[in-house]
């Protein structure tokens, strides 16, 4: 089973100024089978107390980093949800998967 999230990702890439940075929100599809990791992202956090996220974001919004295995290589995302939140969502589709 594929799990639904709100991707946040840098729209614009400027490394020399973080000024001219700006970030969007776009639907992302994850298998819970190849999650390794949650952590919480705080660094989003001060973004969006800082105004730099998108419009639309209430304040008391959490982030969390999801670590997908890809081999050598991983992969990691950043989603709108508190770490245990998307723990959760990933518990219960894996639930699903044991009882099909």
């Amino acid at each position: 089973m594929i799990i639904k999230f709100v991707e946040v990702y840098e729209s614009t890439r400027s490394h020399s100024n973080d000024k001219r940075r700006s970030y969007s929100l776009r639907e992302v599809y994850v298998n819970p089978e190849q999650v390794v990791c949650v952590r919480t992202d705080d660094s989003l956090k001060t973004k969006l107390l800082e105004g730099k996220m998108p419009e639309g974001l209430d304040g008391r919004q959490d982030f969390s980093r999801i670590y997908l295995n890809r081999g050598q290589v991983g992969l990691d995302l950043v989603v709108v949800g508190s770490a245990a939140t998307i723990e959760q969502k990933l518990n219960i589709s894996q639930k699903q998967l044991l009882k099909g």
